[in-house]
């Protein structure tokens, strides 16, 4: 049975800080840019649009399910008289 280990890494702590700071510092900027012009936001108009058809399929799922949930209430009833 063989067990190879791999030399440590000789790495200074400040050193290791620095570089993961300057990762998150670097990814922290690109979310920026690509937010700030690289995103197309959408207009008055169409969000207004897109809020309605949200709100009307709520609802239309909302009375699909009131009305499964009372005939399952009615056979219940049906099924288990009091």
């Amino acid at each position: 049975m063989w067990v190879r280990f791999l030399p440590p890494v000789r790495q200074d702590f400040p050193t290791m800080l620095k570089k993961a700071y300057t990762k998150v510092k670097d990814y922290c900027k690109s979310c920026y840019e690509e937010l700030a012009h690289k995103t197309t936001w959408p207009t008055r108009k169409q969000l207004a649009h897109s809020a309605v058809v949200v709100l009307s399929a709520s609802l239309v799922i909302a009375l699909i399910v009131f009305c499964m949930d009372s005939v399952f209430k009615f056979a219940m009833g049906i099924v288990y008289p009091n």
